[in-house]
């Protein structure tokens, strides 16, 4: 039950990005097609980090270029 919780808490936060989950979409470039400045992105994975309790490395920050990869180091 605690992955449900975690999950329902990532899409909210990246629900209020305006970023949808569905489909291809998780796989969308967060520069390249979803259109995100830097700043914006780092604001994202903070929030994440923030409302999970979790901290993602610095070295894997620099790797993340989609959602699913942010989705998917906050859930390991």
């Amino acid at each position: 039950m605690k992955g449900y919780k975690e999950l329902k808490t990532i899409s909210r936060v990246f629900h209020d990005y305006g970023i949808v989950l569905t489909g291809r979409k998780k796989f969308a470039r967060f520069d390249q097609d979803l259109k995100m400045d830097k700043v914006f992105v780092m604001g994202l994975i903070f929030e994440l980090e923030y409302q999970l309790q979790k901290e993602i490395a610095d070295e894997h920050v620099k790797e993340i270029h989609a959602p699913a990869q942010l989705i998917e180091l906050l859930m390991n």
